[in-house]
């Protein structure tokens, strides 16, 4: 770490009184490492509801059954109940698409059906080659065609020349009773080559950041009024965080990309520091140690779970229905790199037991996310891509 940075080792003041407000889960989360996964290749079945999507990035869920879906390239699609899939919306920003940049995430507001209101995150284009994540709000149009209002919340500073380690994934903040407070989590990748910016506060890189739903920054941010610190920032210390939802208790959940090995599940609290990349369970893609190999430092969260190997997971969700028998409060977790949904029990708040479900799906599972209706949604990263329902056999 920069020593210039060492005193953010602890929490900033004030934060004290932001972690007696967290769920018990949260404060007493200890690392948990991968257990053995076992296979559930009867468990559960995928029917495609929809298919002929470009490299699909996120699912949210519109009235009338209807679906939002994200394209990399750079669209977005209204897919309906019925499976047929609409044409682009009109209305979408110019987005910097190539490599792991595009058009990613999006959700709807929790007051949807009155304001028509979503947010969505991409790779902003800058000057020059450069780029980094934006996060933007927009509403619907009345017949669905296009986004109108579209106003940029966020954007991720500085912007850089890379192709690589957007995160983008958004998370409407809920309190006591599952109440919205007005504000949305945003991941942020460190850009690859730009890692250790992850240890300092004067950038967006490899951290998680919280703004109100209007742009503003939240004043009990941990950083507000910090010299040298963005007052945007909630954690630190993060590799590519590509899955983040909220528990049924309103804790904040978050995956993240390690090098080779090392994907990591967090509960990322305020002010805190995650580690990346001074601790790691990783290696570089070469075998090589990463810095100077160390797992735990004094100051530095260790993860709630990690895998070794990589999973490269995409996209995560709680099963709260009863769609799904004995599921309940288990966790899913889209896989890329092997192609699977990972089922993973949570007992006082740590990872008992792993399951592999769709091991013959046969395509990288970019998101999952539990629909009004109850039932799990995946999409899968392919370039003739698909919407896919998950159902019980």
């Amino acid at each position: 770490m920069d020593p210039r940075h060492h005193h953010l080792k602890r929490l900033a003041p004030g934060s004290a009184l932001l972690l007696a407000c967290l769920p018990l889960t949260q404060l007493q989360a200890q690392t948990h490492a991968p257990v053995n996964p076992t296979p559930e290749p009867g468990a559960a079945v995928a029917e495609t509801v929809a298919k002929g999507l470009e490299h699909p990035w996120a699912v949210a869920f519109l009235p009338a059954g209807r679906f939002l879906v994200t394209e990399r390239p750079g669209r977005m699609r209204i897919v309906q109940a019925n499976g047929s899939v609409n044409p682009p919306l009109q209305g979408v920003p110019e987005v910097a698409a190539g490599g792991q940049g595009g058009m990613l995430d999006v959700i709807t507001d929790s007051d949807y059906a009155r304001n028509r209101t979503l947010y969505f995150c991409y790779a902003e284009p800058g000057p020059g080659r450069t780029n980094s994540t934006a996060l933007a709000r927009a509403r619907l149009s009345a017949d669905g065609r296009s986004l109108e209002q579209v106003r940029v919340l966020f954007s991720q500073k500085p912007k850089f020349a890379s192709s690589a380690h957007f995160g983008c994934r958004i998370v409407e903040r809920k309190v006591a009773a599952g109440k919205p407070d007005g504000t949305l989590f945003l991941t942020l990748g460190d850009r690859y080559s730009r890692r250790d910016d992850a240890q300092t506060l004067d950038n967006h890189h490899g951290k998680i950041v919280r703004i109100g739903k209007d742009g503003s920054v939240p004043r009990d941010n941990p950083f507000v009024g910090k010299a040298g610190a963005l007052p945007e920032i909630w954690s630190y210390g993060h590799r590519n965080v590509q899955g983040a939802t909220l528990a049924p208790d309103g804790t904040l959940w978050a995956h993240e990309h390690g090098p080779q090995g090392g994907d990591e599940i967090n509960l990322p609290q305020p002010g805190r520091n995650y580690g990346w990349p001074v601790i790691t369970y990783g290696k570089e893609y070469s075998g090589a140690t990463i810095g100077r190999g160390l797992r735990k430092q004094d100051g530095m969260e260790q993860p709630l779970y990690y895998w070794n190997p990589s999973i490269a997971p995409s996209g995560m969700a709680f099963v709260t229905s009863e769609r799904y028998p004995g599921w309940k409060g288990d966790l899913m977790v889209a896989a890329l790199k092997f192609q699977y949904l990972a089922r993973l029990q949570i007992r006082d708040g740590k990872v008992v037991a792993e399951h592999k479900l769709l091991p013959d799906v046969g395509e990288r599972l970019r998101d999952v996310r539990q629909g009004p209706d109850g039932w799990l949604y995946l999409v899968t990263d392919n370039s003739d891509g698909k919407l896919l329902r998950v159902k019980p056999r």
